[in-house]
């Protein structure tokens, strides 16, 4: 089945607390895993951001919902109870426990009430649905990451030639490639046709070298292009390249690329938008928020 929503860990999160015994939210999380029948790849599966499981991260956020209505006690980091609160709601029995439901209790409704403005209320019942707070602000930033990609990538097709090879010597230089900007340019000049081809150090040392070829495409690269590429680096007895593209790179030029003895990178439009987001090259910063969550070791007494 796929991922539960945190409002559907919260029953069973319940029942399995009802022992009365003090347990991990690791425990639970394996727990409720079974529970669910989730597959491994479901129980890996990770958020946006890539630092948290999917499966654990709304364990955790329907644990904090259940602990903030009275029903679970945090006894100390990473442990919880039931609380008598919640043995009296396990013995009615209802039919589901969710945010409807944990609104019948004062510290609940206390908890989810906007301190602000009526919006923020909005954004709790539309994030409740599905969403744990941190999936909703992780999914709203890769929306906003992916529209970013694209009017790069817009905005790139629209510039010069010229002004694409310093777009992608910039990008290189920032990634670490190439020494200095100066070594970079002076290492990579200018084919006439849209795009750069040419060598640049693969470290500041210039331990090794690193072949580029470049192309401002709207069409697809198909594998004869690679081909012609892997047969340029036998040419100079080169083991490395690097083949960005504005378009994207068919079956075929992927799968030459993993069949050759040369190690060629593949990096299409949007892996060279991202990049460019990554390493701050034609954009800038507007806002931050900075996530925080609560030092449990602050507060232990030694």
């Amino acid at each position: 089945m796929a991922i539960p929503d945190f409002q559907t860990i919260m029953w069973p999160l319940v029942q399995f607390a009802s022992d009365g015994k003090e347990h991990s939210l690791r425990e639970a999380i394996d727990y409720l895993a079974d529970y669910f029948q989730l597959t491994k790849e479901e129980r890996k599966e990770l958020l946006p951001s890539g630092r948290q499981a999917t499966f654990d991260n709304r364990v955790g956020w329907s644990r904090t919902h259940l602990a903030k209505a009275g029903l679970l006690n945090s006894t100390r980091r990473g442990y919880f109870q039931i609380t008598n609160l919640g043995q009296e709601v396990l013995v009615q029995k209802p039919r589901v426990i969710n945010m409807a439901f944990l609104k019948r209790f004062p510290n609940y409704v206390e908890f989810i009430r906007p301190s602000t403005q009526d919006a923020k209320a909005a954004v709790i019942d539309e994030i409740g649905v599905s969403q744990t707070p941190v999936e909703a602000i992780e999914s709203a930033y890769q929306r906003v990451r992916e529209e970013l990609a694209k009017e790069i990538l817009t905005t790139i097709k629209e510039c010069s030639p010229s002004f694409f090879e310093r777009l992608v010597i910039d990008l290189l230089v920032q990634m670490g490639y190439g020494g200095t900007r100066k070594d970079a340019g002076e290492a990579i000049g200018g084919s006439g046709d849209g795009g750069i081809d040419g060598i640049i150090k693969e470290d500041r040392l210039g331990l090794d070298i690193v072949y580029i070829q470049a192309k401002r495409w709207e069409n697809t690269v198909s594998r004869p292009e690679i081909q012609k590429f892997a047969g340029a680096l036998q040419g100079q007895r080169a083991r490395k390249g690097i083949f960005l593209t504005t378009a994207n790179f068919s079956d075929g030029a992927k799968q030459y690329v993993s069949l050759i003895d040369s190690k060629i990178v593949l990096i299409d439009g949007n892996m060279l938008a991202q990049l460019m987001i990554d390493y701050n090259i034609g954009v800038t910063p507007f806002a931050t928020y900075e996530m925080k969550r609560l030092d449990s070791d602050y507060f232990t007494e030694g």
